[in-house]
């Protein structure tokens, strides 16, 4: 099958966990955002997770996490072009999904930005996952410290099962209560009051990410069954 090929090449390549959606599951994206806005013959949307190294994020300073997530970024962007000349050898059309920018939508006065798609949720309707109050993408095993990749395809392939038995822990507001920006309301984020805080331009106009409270108190930073703080 298809589907196995393809999660067997991209956990070869790399990757941590992959699982695929089909284009039903994106009914609901906003217009403009969804898979077929981006690739109309996509009927396939294949998703896979990597995990930033942990302790990255437990830094003082801002640059190591920075640094640690532009190269994760890159990782997942190899893995991307790796499948894709996989599957164009099978004769299936496949479209790269950057896992971080350029964007085209970005409000300036808001800093609001959405990339092409929306990879978290993609992530989620991939069956890898949940969405948590912080609105970070977590995976079961991995914890929020993961890093999102995508492939869009033209082939019907088998999906992957909605996550439906995880969850965030029962009356959990640790994320929302450690939000120095009260950003937070557990359904979504206001943008503007994040990246006031979360990114800053340093020396020679660096950007710098410059707060993670809310992925660090997550109880599931690291997974479920092996949570540390």
């Amino acid at each position: 099958m298809l589907s196995e090929q393809i999660k067997k090449f991209v956990l070869e390549a790399g990757a941590q966990a992959c699982g695929i959606a089909d284009i039903g599951r994106f009914e609901k994206a906003p217009i403009g955002f969804s898979p077929k806005d981006v690739f109309s013959q996509c009927r396939s949307v294949v998703v896979f997770i990597k995990q930033m190294p942990i302790d990255a994020i437990l830094a003082e300073s801002p640059v190591p996490y920075t640094h640690t997530a532009y190269k994760m970024y890159e990782e997942l962007d190899r893995i991307a072009m790796e499948l894709c000349r996989f599957l164009q050898q099978k004769q299936v059309r496949a479209v790269l999904v950057p896992s971080d920018v350029p964007y085209l939508s970005w409000d300036q006065e808001n800093m609001h930005g959405k990339g092409i798609i929306s990879l978290k949720h993609a992530a989620v309707l991939a069956g890898l996952g949940i969405m948590g109050k912080s609105t970070i993408f977590m995976n079961e095993a991995l914890g929020n410290m993961v890093y999102i990749g995508a492939v869009l395809i033209d082939a019907v392939v088998e999906p992957d099962p909605l996550l439906e038995d995880f969850q965030c822990p029962s009356g959990c507001r640790r994320c929302l209560e450690a939000c120095p920006q009260q950003a937070m309301d557990g359904i979504t984020v206001n943008q503007k009051l994040c990246r006031e805080k979360s990114f800053f331009k340093a020396g020679r106009g660096w950007d710098l990410y410059n707060c993670s409270a809310c992925r660090r108190v997550c109880p599931y930073r690291t997974g479920r069954k092996k949570s540390s703080q």
